[in-house]
Formats: structure tokens, sequence, C-alpha cells
């Protein structure tokens, strides 16, 4: 299951989605906003995303867990446009037959849909916003024709 909707996140619904009986463990990874950044209040964050090509990401970062830990069941559903406090903005969660592999994927997970799906967030603070961690992706000229990650970053700085 790859999920990208401007609706709230449903945490029961997709971990339901990775339970079989084959799996003694199931890891659900919540991915919320609080209400503090470096000492600067928070108020909201903002998500935007390339769709098409976050969705295909979403997809490759999912078989890419699948088949080095081994696992028939990963889920990951995204939220994008205003997250308020104490909102869910991510669910990533895996069913596995033993523990340890259901948590080292569920972190690695989380780590390289930071690095290489095209959704960008904004902070929104009291005093000002910020665009956070565009230039950490990694995207190639292939993908779409054109450095996605230069052409974010450009985009959001203005």
């Amino acid at each position: 299951m790859i999920e990208l909707t401007t609706d709230t996140l449903d945490p029961e619904k997709v971990t339901a989605s990775v339970r079989r009986d084959t799996n003694g463990s199931v890891v659900t990874f919540l991915g919320t906003t609080r209400d503090n950044f470096e000492g600067k209040k928070v108020l909201t964050l903002e998500y935007e995303a390339f769709d098409e090509m976050a969705l295909k990401k979403l997809e490759e970062v999912r078989q890419e867990l699948m088949a080095e830990f081994g696992l028939e069941q990963v889920a990951i559903s995204h939220r994008i446009g205003t997250v308020g406090i104490g909102e869910i903005s991510l669910v990533v969660a895996v069913g596995s037959p033993h523990r340890k592999d259901g948590f080292a994927a569920c972190h690695q997970a989380v780590d390289r849909i930071k690095e290489v799906v095209p959704i960008w967030k904004k902070e929104v603070y009291e005093d000002g916003s910020r665009w956070v961690a565009c230039e950490d992706h990694e995207f190639s000229h292939q993908d779409s024709g054109q450095d996605l990650g230069q052409s974010a970053a450009e985009s959001h700085t203005h």
C-alpha cells in the first residue's frame, strides 16, 4: 500500500494492511507535527509534493525494503497540505516475521523517504517560515529530464 493524500491519515488502516498470520511483528511509525523546533514555536507544517514522482519513489522505497529485509508487507502513507500540531503527516507500517527486521526496515523507510521522495516541508512559525531539507533529495536527470531536487529547492527559496 502506497498513499499520498490531503486527507487525515488513518494509522489503524495502514497498520491493518500489513498484518498477517505469518508476521510475528508489526511495526508502525507515525510522523507527527510537534509544536517547536530549535526554540521556535511551530504553528503548522505545510507539505508539497511532485505527486506522480512521489508515488513512484514511495513505491521504490517500499520495493527496496521488501527485497533487503525479505518482507512482503510494507505500507507507506504520506499526507500533503497543511498538517496541524499533533496531526500525523507520515505513517510507515512494516509486517515482518521477526521484530528486528521490522524495526530496522521501518527506520530505514523513514530515512529513505526523506532522502529520495519529492515531498517538501515548510515549517510555519509565529515569526515566519522556512522550507526544510529540500537540498537533501537525491534526484537524477533520468527521473524526469531535469534535476528535480535543484528546481524544487530553487522554487521554494523565493
